[in-house]
């Protein structure tokens, strides 16, 4: 079963706040600009030509790029959307961008994800705590998986660079399933089967902001266009058990 496109529905009156309370994530448009997206493609295609060269990873046949928190414009374009005013009331004052990913979806490098939560964090080094699992390695940076508990302090933001319609492969979302937990992978799709899932569509320059627990899938694109996205990650400065955020200085 398919529920009804967010947009469409009575709760669209509510506050961008209250959606993402309510469902777990929230549409917010008019981020961006055209002309600073066409500006970001080309910094991205910049960072692409380098991949040779100047040490850069291409992004992998599944079409991420985890590092670009590291890149000067990418910096500047976390601040910029932490001092957005669409974004004001979603994004605490507090908190600092952890990380950035890059999502390249074409013809030519065309992918599925399947149903799931994002339970891992990037973080500085290793600590041994028995409330830390997963540890794991991913093109060189640390990953954990922390408690539900702080996972829940983490708000992710979806920038898109180019407009994603129905055949672009959209993410599809299950609403107010951001309040479960941490779900095993059977109780995800008996929950996706009970609510449904919706399509994330959106224009380019909108933000597709969303709790990491929001269960979440993608299908490959249908159609010809590319669909570009950087997935922003804010968390808290200060985390528990001795951690530390992968890459953030904090005063």
């Amino acid at each position: 079963m398919t529920a009804p496109s967010p947009i469409d529905t009575p709760a669209a009156g509510a506050t961008a706040t209250a959606l993402l309370e309510a469902q777990g994530f929230v549409l917010v448009p008019g981020v961006l600009q055209p002309a600073e997206c066409s500006a970001l493609t080309h910094d991205l295609n910049a960072d692409m030509q380098a991949a040779d060269g100047g040490g850069h990873r291409a992004p992998s046949a599944s079409g991420g790029q985890r590092d670009l928190l590291d890149r000067p414009w990418c910096q500047a374009l976390a601040w910029r959307l932490q001092q957005c005013p669409a974004l004001a009331d979603l994004i605490p004052a507090s908190a600092v961008a952890v990380q950035c990913t890059y999502f390249e979806k074409t013809p030519a490098r065309n992918w599925l994800v399947p149903l799931h939560q994002d339970l891992s964090i990037p973080v500085a080094e290793r600590v041994d705590a028995p409330d830390l699992n997963g540890w794991s390695d991913k093109d060189g940076t640390l990953f954990v998986q922390p408690p539900a508990p702080l996972l829940q302090t983490l708000l992710a933001v979806r920038v898109h660079l180019d407009p994603c319609h129905a055949d672009d492969g959209p993410l599809r979302v299950v609403p107010a399933s951001h309040t479960q937990g941490v779900l095993a992978a059977d109780a995800a799709r008996a929950l996706r089967d009970r609510a449904g899932d919706v399509p994330c569509l959106a224009d380019a320059g909108t933000a597709l902001v969303m709790r990491p627990l929001l269960l979440h899938a993608s299908s490959k694109a249908s159609g010809t266009s590319q669909r570009r996205v950087l997935h922003f990650v804010f968390g808290p400065a200060q985390l528990p058990w001795g951690l530390r955020w992968r890459g953030v200085v904090v005063d």
